[in-house]
């Protein structure tokens, strides 16, 4: 069964002196305040498009890599998973770093790596991604 989320933004002004908001219709989390110098200089306080794109592909690739690590024997006690999205001025998202860390019983660091890319490759986050580059780090605790 195919699901639908939704959020909306209302922006008031021109890019640079503007602001707005993003609600998370779907959720009812707390709407977040957005802006350019929040996008492209300090967050101060303020969300960004990268951010939530981050928060979007750390949780997908979390789920993506239990899925796969229970599927083949080896479910995680612990995935810690960040993303680090590399928005520049002018060119756009240059790349996406994912960096996961695992507790993984009777699994090796190859075992853990290669998982790991399985669920980079395959989560739909990253599909969505795939014209930006995407790299990864994977380690055991």
């Amino acid at each position: 069964m195919a699901t639908t989320r939704t959020a909306h933004t209302v922006w008031e002004g021109n890019l640079l002196e503007g602001s707005g908001t993003v609600t998370f219709d779907s959720s009812g989390i707390p709407a977040q305040p957005v802006s350019w110098p929040s996008r492209a200089e300090q967050a101060n306080g303020r969300t960004s498009p990268e951010e939530l794109i981050a928060a979007a592909h750390s949780s997908c690739f979390s789920m993506a890599l239990s899925h796969g690590l229970t599927g083949a024997g080896t479910p995680p006690t612990r995935l810690e998973t960040k993303a680090d999205v590399t928005f520049q001025p002018g060119e756009g998202i240059t790349g996406i770093h994912i960096t996961v860390r695992g507790e993984v019983p009777g699994l090796d660091e190859e075992g853990f790596a290669s998982a790991a890319e399985d669920a980079k490759k395959n989560c739909p986050v990253s599909q969505a991604l795939a014209g930006t580059t995407i790299t990864l780090t994977a380690e055991l605790a």
